[in-house]
């Protein structure tokens, strides 16, 4: 989705100044998310602000985004005032581990734009934003939302399956434990590409499902389940 604005129903997204472009891991994740009766949400890493809107048209409650990235901070605060929530979202220009809101979140959302294993990008801004280590690691990640979550809350995560099983694990090591996980393909017969993954304080007996993105016979087709799923957002829907 390689468009400087990306256009959806009820909002656009501008990325011309954003490293990490709109893609369908944000789309999907910010669909998956239910707020349900959160009343206090946080979006870590938010980027060009995607998820935040997306979670903004479902939702009544005030939504926090927080980025270590000047410029995509000042990309999703005019993404922001541009939609039709405007006091709906504050950004917030800051380090996961230097922001202390002094107050604990009900969700917790986040679409982390670094793969362990990846290649390393041409782009410097991308590479440091798809790096594990360079200013946000797993562990970092998992201590920020221990810190943040609220007794009853629940963070979601979307990850692709190598790196999703390991957050995993180490997520429960430090009391967060999945409850539900949805297994994502881009075709029925193709293997597992991503996991949409809910944590929460409390153990409980785990969902898992699957989600198939497009027709086998024709990967131009979109299952319905998808268009389900993204039918609020997506134009084509």
């Amino acid at each position: 989705m390689p468009e400087s604005v990306f256009q959806f129903k009820k909002f656009s997204v501008s990325q011309d100044r954003c490293a990490m472009k709109v893609g369908t891991d944000g789309v999907l994740l910010g669909a998956w998310v239910m707020p349900a009766s959160a009343e206090s949400i946080l979006d870590i890493g938010t980027g060009t602000g995607l998820i935040a809107l997306m979670l903004a048209q479902k939702s009544t409650v005030f939504i926090e985004a927080v980025d270590i990235d000047r410029d995509a901070c000042s990309q999703a605060l005019e993404n922001v005032l541009h939609s039709p929530w405007p006091d709906k979202v504050k950004i917030i220009n800051s380090p996961l581990q230097d922001f202390r809101p002094g107050k604990r979140y009900d969700l917790i959302v986040s679409n982390p734009p670094y793969f362990i294993d990846s290649f390393a990008a041409t782009d410097e801004a991308r590479n440091i934003a798809r790096s594990a280590s360079a200013s946000l690691s797993f562990a970092q990640l998992v201590n920020g939302v221990v810190r943040l979550l609220s007794a009853s809350g629940c963070f979601c995560i979307i990850l692709p399956s190598k790196e999703g099983f390991f957050f995993r694990e180490l997520a429960e090591q430090s009391g967060l434990f999945c409850n539900h996980i949805t297994h994502v393909k881009t075709k029925m017969s193709k293997p597992e590409k991503r996991v949409l993954m809910e944590f929460g304080r409390c153990g409980e007996e785990l969902i898992e499902d699957e989600l198939i993105i497009h027709e086998d016979k024709d990967d131009r087709v979109y299952t319905d389940q998808y268009k389900l799923l993204t039918r609020d957002y997506y134009m084509a829907f």
